[in-house]
């Protein structure tokens, strides 16, 4: 919301030395996020006078039109003499009355203006457009045509409004009533203790069985709908000045005088409205819910698919209107058009005006499905005053009548759906306990009064929350009112008292060190989005069956596109190391470790925990057993050269190897024994995929995969070729490794190294050979390690000789030769019993 500081004066009398900066920090200090004050005008220095255009040369020659024109100024150039100037513009004519600078002058961007020979003319300034004086968009992209009546030689600067402040700030989503002059004039009005004009204050006429004939079917979604007609515009009145340039200031553009008038109401009182072409509406207007698939042209001239739950206006011809969104194009204000003949003026003349009150949750769901947000929907979405409808009603056709020269018909309607006022009860020191400082009943009564409560009671209060607050629905929310008027900064700074001897837990301690391990590795951590689309999983080629795909949706989105939480980390380490790769950093490493979700399959209702004390444990396992499961991943992905090439050596792309040996690294850090086998799971090519296997309690766990990406998942989402991942489950890593990690043993005897080569079938898994070594060797075996693979003539079709480096060492003593070769024969011949082993060369 764009705030001109000189428009916000209209209702509150700041002090007169208040600058835009010390009005933002008032605000800041009241809540509210200004986060720029714009200083308009800055830098501007005239002359910058009205001109008159005498005489009009067509100058022939060059690329472009170029005009050498007479300007009468008066005497703002000290000569009364008409001034010669160069203009390329085409959309003013002789007689118009211009904007014109003087020599002398400076424009923003501290542009100097002076005399200059061009074109073969020397002109003397400028005529000026609205974008040379830093006004905005006027819709002309042109030089500005000012109304005949203002006097040549006049200050342009100050008829212009040129020099002004204003403030751009962030509304948050429980701050409606601030998307309007009239709700931030009351926040500056109550941070400085001055009392407020309120524009909403008008006298509106009772309404009357005679006016525009208007029926809701619907009205949980419209409770009120106030009508209003307008009679005998000029179809040729243009907006004045002032009304132009407050909405330039707030941030819009200039259409014409009607639509111009409900903009401007809807800035200042925040109640949208819209205009209807009374001529072209057929009977009697209507509010209803639309039919499944109906058709619809909106004012932007897109037709549009509309659905069962959007709200539509509509009269005897189908939807006029799509209500709080967007006007239809079959009943919008035509322009003004002059016969060249006659020289008559053309267009709307007759005008109803719309002031309704929608449900807000029906006007967001309809802007967000068809992606069409407007300065009325965001409005509605917050909330909007209900009680506000008629008197922006009546200030619409008051500003018609004044500034169109037309007549407001007697007949007035107004639908209003039956409803109370919202109480709201609270002790009255509920705010002390919420703050943990004492503010007083007294103290809380004359802030919730500030803001617009009735407030009765003395211990218990009962307030009476004002129309223009929705978001006020608890007595945690009226607390915030008060901490807030009475200011944050005043809450006292207590550091909670912890308990010794509590440090981090088991699981954060993990955690911790799976970061260090992976940072150490050079893996650099990307932290993504928890959100994902259902289509991620079709490129992960997922199966429909998959437990990944069993997703908690956001009843709230942030974006529509990604309406789920992960139940995987790869898609948002993915798509980092697609935007990184598509930058030109193509050696990557990358790692994450964060929540997944997984759906629960009986969803639970979460319970509101207390502010005001600690929660008891029931309610808090109450509310965890609500929650979706959470539980803890981390997930590596590579691409690119793993080590870099240069004087020492050739350097080595990233490979399957490099993924896997990260989720060692992350074993060796639980204290957990991981066996890697191979595997076959969605994203992972067949025959590069590694299964991470651990033991819990006896049961073996698949915890996740690793290995090369599938060349089609690597085409789907875009990444670089051979692109390599690793995911798993810490939590069950964990539960594997135990609670303490232990530190190895170092043993002053020496290590017995037996090597053996074992030749099996080519299908055999190398883990399933490596578990009856591990069997069979028994506690002497210290390490084993893999260290040959061979296939070839040497072995036979469909065989592979494994070759395994075996370290024994005994704890209390040194080992015998007997002993250590007894311990490799014992492994060998259990390998030969499970997997059908052969020690080679035997």
């Amino acid at each position: 919301m764009r705030v001109p500081l000189s428009w916000l004066r209209e209702y509150v009398d700041l002090p007169a030395g208040e600058t835009g900066r010390d009005v933002a920090a008032k605000l800041v200090d009241a809540g509210l996020e200004v986060e720029t004050v714009e200083q308009l005008g800055g830098g501007l220095r005239g002359p910058l006078v009205v001109g008159r255009v005498l005489t009009i040369e067509e100058l022939e020659g060059f690329r472009k039109p170029i005009r050498f024109c007479t300007v009468d100024v008066g005497q703002a150039n000290g000569t009364g003499e008409p001034q010669e100037i160069v203009c390329g513009a085409r959309n003013f004519a002789v007689g118009d009355k211009v904007v014109v600078v003087l020599p002398g002058a400076v424009l923003p961007g501290d542009f100097a203006i002076a005399s200059r020979k061009t074109y073969g003319r020397t002109s003397h300034g400028m005529i000026c457009s609205g974008d040379e004086l830093g006004m905005g968009d006027d819709g002309t992209h042109g030089i500005i045509v000012l109304p005949p009546e203002h006097e040549v030689g006049t200050d342009a600067i100050e008829l212009l409004q040129l020099v002004d402040e204003v403030l751009d700030i962030d509304i948050t989503p429980d701050r409606g009533y601030c998307m309007s002059m009239r709700g931030v004039a009351r926040e500056a009005a109550t941070a400085y203790g001055l009392p407020l004009r309120d524009p909403a204050l008008l006298d509106v006429p009772a309404p009357n069985s005679y006016g525009y004939p208007v029926k809701i079917d619907d009205p949980a979604g419209c409770d009120r709908f106030t009508a209003r007609t307008v009679t005998g515009l000029d179809p040729d009145a243009r907006s004045p000045i002032w009304l132009t340039r407050r909405l330039q200031k707030a941030g819009m553009r200039p259409i014409s005088l009607a639509v111009d008038i409900t903009n401007y109401v809807m800035l200042e009182l925040g109640q949208p409205l819209h205009a209807y072409d009374r001529s072209s509406i057929d009977g009697t207007i209507g509010v209803r819910r639309a039919e499944q698939g109906e058709k619809f042209t909106t004012l932007d001239g897109v037709k549009r698919t509309l659905d069962a739950e959007d709200l539509v206006i509509t009269d005897n011809s189908g939807p006029i209107g799509l209500a709080g969104v967007m006007g239809g194009a079959n009943t919008e204000i035509a322009d003004s058009v002059t016969d060249p003949g006659t020289g008559q003026v053309t267009g709307t003349t007759d005008v109803v005006i719309e002031a309704a009150h929608f449900d807000s949750v029906s006007i967001s769901r309809t802007a967000r499905r068809l992606k069409l947000s407007s300065e009325a929907s965001k409005r509605f979405e917050r909330g909007v005053d209900p009680q506000a409808a008629a008197a922006a009603a009546q200030r619409t056709v008051d500003l018609l009548v004044l500034l169109a020269g037309g007549t407001a018909e007697a007949g007035v309607t107004q639908i209003i759906a039956p409803g109370a006022p919202r109480t709201i009860a609270m002790g009255a020191d509920h705010p002390d306990r919420v703050a943990g400082m004492e503010y007083g009943r007294e103290t809380v009564v004359r802030r919730l009064q500030e803001i617009g409560c009735d407030v009765y009671g003395q211990d218990e209060l009962v307030v009476t929350v004002p129309s223009w607050r929705p978001d006020l629905a608890e007595p945690n929310d009226l607390a915030e009112e008060v901490i807030r008027l009475e200011g944050y900064g005043n809450l006292p700074s207590t550091l909670p008292q912890v308990p010794s001897g509590r440090g981090l837990t088991a699981r954060q301690q993990l955690h911790r060190r799976v970061g260090r391990a992976l940072a150490g590795s050079g893996y650099v951590e990307a932290l993504s989005y928890p959100f994902i689309g259902e289509g991620v999983f079709d490129q992960l080629q997922l199966p429909a069956h998959d437990v990944a795909r069993q997703v908690v949706k956001l009843v709230n989105p942030i974006s529509d596109e990604e309406p789920a939480l992960r139940t995987t980390l790869l898609p948002g380490l993915l798509g980092a190391l697609r935007r990184n790769d598509s930058r030109g950093s193509h050696d990557l490493a990358l790692f994450e470790t964060g929540s997944v979700f997984r759906a629960a399959d009986r969803p639970g209702v979460a319970v509101r925990l207390p502010v005001d004390r600690r929660p008891t444990d029931e309610e808090i396992a109450t509310l965890n057993a609500a929650l979706p499961a959470q539980p803890r991943y981390a997930a590596v992905v590579l691409a690119g050269a793993r080590e870099q090439a240069g004087w020492w050596g050739k350097g080595r792309p990233a490979d399957w190897a490099d993924a896997v040996q990260a989720a060692r690294a992350l074993a060796v850090e639980a204290g957990a024994e991981l066996v890697v086998r191979q595997g076959q799971y969605g994203p992972w090519h067949p025959g590069r995929c590694a299964e991470l296997v651990v033991t819990v309690d006896g049961v073996e766990q698949v915890i996740g995969h690793a290995g090369e990406l599938h060349p089609r998942v690597v085409k789907a989402m875009g990444l670089p070729a051979r692109t390599s991942a690793m995911e798993l489950d810490l939590d069950r890593l964990a539960a594997a490794g135990g609670e303490a990690l232990q530190a190895p043993r170092i043993s002053s005897f020496p290590v017995a190294t037996q090597d053996v080569a074992l030749i099996v079938d080519a299908s055999v898994p190398a883990s399933a050979v490596e578990a009856a070594l591990r069997k069979g060797a028994g506690e002497l075996l210290e390490s084993l390690r893999l260290f040959d693979v061979f296939t070839g003539e040497q072995v036979g079709e469909g065989k592979k000789s494994l070759a395994y480096a075996l370290r024994f060492r005994a704890a209390d003593r040194t080992l015998t030769a007997e002993e250590s070769t007894g311990a490799r024969d014992a492994a060998v011949a259990l390998a030969g019993e499970r997997t059908g082993a052969v020690l080679r060369g035997a």
